[in-house]
């Protein structure tokens, strides 16, 4: 398998592609009719130094990840939304404002039911077992049954049934032209539905490491225990890019048992797209790649090592 560079994000009714700077968001409006906007986006950080420094470099492209989501998302939204609705969204200052507020509680959410939650929850064992690294690997267990409890959760929504189909078919449109296929509609429904480059993995690797992790904070105090969790998260999220970018480029078999998990993972993120929804996949992968050029080199490659 090919390393293409692109990457995405299922949307309302449609698949954000990013390739580089350049981005593209296609929606099936309500009329059926593919609506494509491509725009740059040049992240927060210019500096390009500091932008591909080890471990920094993932909290970068998280951070950006969640602003560039949630933008693509309002954008998909507005095509759903009641002439009132769509009125109170014209004020552009008024929604970049609400756009920050929504990531920075969704941050906080997070972080209060991912780390804070099963820290409190696994001191009341703390009563009935004495071995502390026990009771580290409780908090552990009770972190990932609640990111497990809140997958499955959601994928029983019928509104998240039809964004995880267009995340089957982002994954399926660039699982076809990595693995040198013609990006046609048949090839990709052909095409796996999991990648080792997710974002459901990239949380999967981020709960495993801060397990690991929390292991070696051992001090009395519940307050500085409970900080130093919360210290370590930008380190995690940075050691988990590092994996997941790892994977996307290697074939090496110990790095795909590891990769495995996530992939799993994805069988609850991502569904099986109708014919519709792969089409506006490619779409949006069009409108940003230039897959034919890429599938010739991939066959050229193929041909000089035969």
């Amino acid at each position: 398998m090919a390393y293409s560079g692109i990457g995405g994000q299922a949307v309302i009714e449609g698949v954000m592609m990013k390739n580089a700077e350049s981005y593209a968001v296609a929606v099936r409006k309500p009329d059926h009719e593919i609506i494509v906007e491509k725009k740059e986006y040049g992240g927060i950080c210019k500096n390009e130094r500091v932008r591909n420094l080890i471990f920094v470099r993932g909290i970068i492209n998280f951070v950006e990840s969640m602003i560039l989501g949630m933008s693509c998302l309002t954008f998909s939204a507005s095509f759903f939304e009641d002439e009132e609705e769509k009125e109170h969204e014209r004020n552009q200052k008024k929604e970049k404002a609400e756009m920050g507020i929504t990531i920075c509680f969704s941050l906080v959410l997070a972080v209060a039911i991912f780390m804070v939650f099963p820290f409190y929850m696994s001191l009341l064992f703390q009563r009935f077992v004495n071995s502390e690294t026990v009771v580290i690997l409780i908090e552990g267990i009770l972190r990932l049954l609640i990111f497990l409890a809140y997958i499955l959760l959601i994928s029983r929504m019928e509104d998240i049934k039809r964004v995880f189909m267009y995340h089957g078919a982002e994954h399926k449109c660039i699982n076809c032209i990595e693995h040198g296929m013609e990006l046609t509609v048949e090839n990709v429904k052909k095409s796996s539905r999991e990648h080792k480059r997710c974002g459901t993995s990239f949380l999967f690797v981020v709960v495993i490491i801060t397990i690991i992790a929390t292991m070696f904070i051992r001090v009395d105090s519940r307050i500085l225990r409970l900080a130093l969790r919360l210290a370590i998260v930008p380190l995690v999220a940075g050691i988990s890019y590092e994996f997941i970018r790892l994977a996307g480029r290697s074939e090496n078999p110990l790095v795909n048992a590891l990769s495995r998990p996530g992939l799993w993972m994805q069988k609850l993120t991502t569904k099986e797209p109708d014919e519709e929804m792969i089409e506006v996949g490619i779409a949006s992968v069009e409108a940003v790649f230039d897959w034919k050029e890429f599938v010739k080199s991939i066959r050229e490659k193929e041909n000089d090592d035969i």
